[in-house]
């Protein structure tokens, strides 16, 4: 089992590595909680490549993830490696359009891409 230090450096390295990181259940094609699904859907909306990272399973990392944040629950959301904590954050960030600038600004020089609608 990897040690807290190691484990921190995974995380930053993952968080470096991607735009947008959400630590959750389960994964992108097969999310296993219903926050986690929540959370894949608000962000197709925005059209912006993002990641999902699994930790269910992972202890040690689930813990490593709420001491660096100081937020107990999954899913955790990290976008241009500042953490954001959840759909309960974002939601309002996005209805004011903070979000936008935010994303914006994690992804200069691209245009803005148009809102993803999907019809169930």
């Amino acid at each position: 089992m990897p040690d807290a230090d190691t484990l921190s450096k995974q995380i930053e390295r993952e968080i470096a590595e991607n735009t947008i990181v959400i630590y959750g259940k389960g994964t992108k094609d097969m999310p296993r909680c219903g926050f986690t699904l929540e959370t894949i859907q608000f962000f197709n909306h925005f059209g912006r490549p993002f990641e999902v990272i699994d930790v269910l399973e992972d202890m040690p990392k689930r813990e490593a993830l709420a001491r660096m944040t100081d937020w107990p629950t999954l899913p955790k959301v990290f976008i241009a490696g500042k953490f954001y904590g959840d759909t309960d954050i974002l939601g309002p960030m996005a209805e004011n359009g903070e979000l936008t600038k935010v994303l914006s600004a994690a992804f200069p020089g691209q245009p803005e891409p148009a809102p993803v609608i999907k019809l169930h």
